[in-house]
Order: structure tokens, then sequence, then C-alpha cells
């Protein structure tokens, strides 16, 4: 296992510290609800700097990306940042990702933990026909994640920068907490707003502290991985592991909307057929309508027992304190206001498929 640059700091704060992606990273430390409800009303810091960075350079940066992701990047300006993903050859997702356009010639390219290795290869793979020039900053970097309404005034101190003047999708580069260029950025994974900061593991720790001094007075508290689990499942965000993989298609995913096919890029054929065709199955929410929890794996059957799917993310929600979850089933039994059951051991509990996002109060 690897340690994350804080990891000590996180032991000495009493956090519950797990093995995920292949790094220790705090899973919870005062209890998932109340570390949830501190990031839906106050301000909360997530530790993710698992996740992997990648900096794309040169002439054919914009032509690798435009290859190797879904998405349509050449819409960035310095200062955007777009959410995308990379597809396999197989109909399936390699990872989800969020791009950043930071220079003329220069995006980064910030990817899930667990594939950090993978997406380094898939990406090395064709830029073997563009030659830009790929740089891993994944060992040398820190993210930490300021969530919550109260983030921007609680931080507003820490910055010369406005920090309420970021936009959804936005970043800034400037100073923060003492530190000059560092990334702020407005890509939160909560749906309570809030920013996240990119800086060198050697400059995390005076982040951190200052951060902490500077949200005393709004109720501040670090937040494990188990409440950003639950917070994304909310909003009905996607998670690489669980929701979409390597046999998922964007498609299916209902990540239509981060697949242009206004350019040339891997896959892109097979994946336009099957948005013209409609796919077999989607991914769909849903939401208990008895008391009960789903769980990643339940299989999701239909009024005669018959399964149909499973449960590819599911909980006890905090904020609405009924069970949610995501799974796919077949496209008959997509439509909003469907019903369906969740077996949970050995009863199949009703639910009802819904639009998202299961929390609206954002």
């Amino acid at each position: 296992m690897k340690d994350i640059a804080l990891a000590k700091v996180h032991q000495d704060l009493g956090a519950k510290m797990v093995p995920f992606a292949g790094y220790n990273m705090p899973v919870s430390y005062e209890g998932v609800n109340i570390e949830h409800e501190t990031v839906r009303k106050a301000v909360g810091v997530f530790d993710v700097s698992h996740m992997g960075e990648f900096l794309v350079t040169g002439e054919n940066a914009l032509a690798l990306i435009q290859k190797v992701t879904s998405n349509d990047a050449s819409k960035l300006e310095i200062g955007d940042a777009q959410y995308s993903c990379f597809p396999n050859e197989d109909n399936g997702i390699v990872d989800d990702l969020i791009c950043y356009r930071i220079k003329e010639n220069q995006y980064l390219l910030v990817v899930n933990a667990s594939n950090i290795e993978k997406d380094w290869n898939w990406i090395s793979k064709y830029n073997a026909h563009f030659g830009a020039e790929l740089r891993d900053l994944s060992e040398d970097y820190s993210l930490l994640a300021i969530q919550g309404p109260k983030a921007v005034k609680a931080m507003q101190s820490l910055s010369s920068l406005d920090l309420a003047d970021i936009p959804f999708y936005k970043f800034k580069v400037g100073d923060f907490a003492g530190i000059d260029h560092v990334i702020i950025s407005a890509t939160g994974y909560t749906g309570s707003g809030g920013f996240e900061i990119y800086c060198k593991n050697s400059e995390v720790e005076q982040i951190w502290n200052k951060v902490f001094e500077a949200g005393a007075d709004f109720g501040i508290k670090p937040i494990g991985l188990a409440a950003r689990d639950t917070l994304r499942l909310e909003m009905g965000y996607c998670l690489y592991g669980n929701d979409i993989d390597d046999t998922t298609s964007p498609i299916e995913a209902g990540l239509s909307w981060i697949t242009k096919f206004t350019k040339n890029f891997v896959n892109a054929d097979a994946l336009a057929k099957e948005k013209e065709q409609k796919p077999e199955r989607r991914l769909v929410a849903f939401e208990l309508d008895e008391r009960g929890v789903p769980r990643q794996g339940y299989d999701i059957v239909d009024g005669n027992g018959n399964i149909i799917g499973n449960v590819t993310s599911g909980t006890m929600s905090p904020s609405l304190s009924k069970g949610i979850g995501l799974g796919y089933v077949p496209r008959i039994f997509a439509k909003s206001g469907t019903q369906i059951h969740i077996q949970v051991r050995k009863k199949a509990i009703p639910a009802t498929v819904v639009k998202l996002p299961f929390y609206k109060n954002s």
C-alpha cells in the first residue's frame, strides 16, 4: 500500500484508514452520516490525493485527447474543465476523467486512482501516432476537495482570487493558503458546491492546516471516502468500477451527453450505431418504496421474481432517509415511474425508477 502525503495527519485525527486503489485512505472520521451532513450544510475537506494526473503538452496534445476521449475537447478555452471518458475498442469504458485546458497546447487529465497504470498505457499506445509529450504527475501532486455551501466564504481569506467567480467546471491558477500557482477548480463530486485544490505534495500540509484555520468558524471538518460515496450517489454521479467499467458503454450508462460524434475517437462508429439503435439496457436510478438498503450486487427483479439486472451502487440516503441506488435493467424497465423490485436478502422490496438527481436541494 502507498501512503498519500497527509497519511499521518489523517491517522492523528483518528481517521479509519482502509486500502483503496493501492493507497491507504481515510474512509471515515466521525461517521458517514455526520460527515455527509457537514458537506450538505457547512463545509468539509476530502483528501483525494490518490487520484491520477497526466500532463499532455505539445502541438498534437489536442489531437491525441480528441482521439482517446469521447467528449469534444476542442471546445475548451484556457480555464475550462470537461468531464469525459476513454472509450475502449469493445463498447466499454477504460475510465472516466476530467480534462483541464491549462495553456494553449497543454492539458491536465485527472483520472481514477485504480486506473492510473491502465490509463497511462492506453494513452501511450495511441500517442505513438501523435507524439505529444506525456508526463505522469500522480506521485508528485496532492488534491484536496473543499466542499459545501459555506466553502467559498470560509476559504476566501486564503486567496487573492475571487473564489465565488469560479463557475462550475471552470478553474483558475493562483495563490492559495500562501502557496503560489495552485489550481483552484470547481468540478465538485458532491452537489453541494465548493472547489478543489491541486498542489505539490510538499505544499499540501501547509494548505491543509491553513484551510482548517480559516474554516474553524464555519464548522469545517475532515471528510472520508465513505461520505464522498453517499454524496455522489445522491447526485447520481457514476463511480468507475461500480456503475461504469470496461464492459459498460457510455450510451447505456446515460453518458451520451459526453459522447460527441462530431469527431473521430476510439470506437466512435460502434457507439454511434448503438445510440441510433438504442441500447438493450440502461443505467437507471431507483428509490425503494419500503424500508431497506440496496447494496452493490443485489439482484433487480420484475414483479414475477425474474432477475432483470443488478444494483451497481446503493445506500441508505442520509439526506432523503430512504434506500436509493443505480443499476442496469432492460430498456423496457428504464422509464421514470416504472416499478421494479430489489432483492434484499430473501425479500423483494418494491422500488420506483426515478429521474436524477436524487438530492434536489443543491
